[in-house]
């Protein structure tokens, strides 16, 4: 994956230090005394699950603060499947992370991303919106349902060959799994996702990457904007 360009702000006088490699393969793009903001690679998870604590995006950044003396324990403000890559935000206290996830919705600009889907559209639609409401299946997958909650993620056509797609997605909601369950339901599921109905594995990867986050910061409302370049090889199939 490519070395990704941080703009942690608009603000001239940010404090943003340098982007610095830590363990695991994550890149630390930023931070301050109430965040932090990581590039996750993918095959990390985001959080401890019941088998998994220590390689996690969590007990990393846990362990960077402690070495620095620092007595605070981040809290993901949001989270990445462990086989998607890009953007992440963590608040460096559990008051931080309420007050963002309590208007998320209003501190979120704009959350987007790239992914590699099977197949080409043929009907020469470049753009559009998958309005479609979410839900569970008994297998606890999410997937398309009349009775489920409203989830809206619109699509843009970047390239298409070799049977498939590479898009732009935007995520106007935040369900979970949003993007692998919509373009699943729109029969272009996300090369490598055999969870949701893709045949092929063309990179080895599930091909969804966080491309870009903006939000508004917690403390002073400032726009924060960071970005992180889709790995080549998606494109690299065209």
């Amino acid at each position: 994956m490519g070395k990704p360009e941080p703009s942690p702000s608009r603000d001239p006088e940010s404090k943003s230090a340098p982007s610095r490699r830590l363990p695991h393969g994550v890149l630390l793009l930023y931070e301050d005394r109430d965040l932090l903001v990581i590039d996750k690679p993918a095959g990390l998870l985001s959080i401890a699950s019941g088998t998994e604590r220590d390689k996690t995006a969590y007990w990393i950044l846990a362990e960077y603060l402690r070495k620095k003396g620092e007595k605070r324990r981040p809290a993901a403000v949001h989270r990445l499947d462990r086989d998607t890559s890009g953007v992440m935000v963590f608040a460096k206290s559990e008051m931080v992370k309420k007050k963002l996830m309590g208007s998320w919705d209003k501190a979120v600009a704009k959350r987007s991303y790239v992914a590699l889907a099977e197949g080409e559209f043929t009907d020469g639609q470049t753009a559009g919106v998958i309005d479609a409401p979410l839900g569970e299946d008994a297998g606890g997958r999410m997937v398309v349902k009349k009775e489920g909650v409203r989830a809206v993620t619109r699509w843009r056509l970047l390239k298409s060959g070799k049977g498939y797609s590479l898009l732009s997605l935007e995520l106007e909601t935040g369900r979970r799994n949003q993007i692998r369950a919509h373009l699943s339901f729109l029969g272009h599921p996300i090369a490598g996702d055999m969870k949701y109905q893709a045949r092929t594995n063309p990179v080895k990867r599930l091909c969804l990457h966080a491309e870009h986050i903006s939000f508004h910061h917690p403390h002073d409302n400032r726009l924060m904007e960071f970005d992180s370049p889709p790995p080549p090889n998606f494109k690299g199939l065209f």
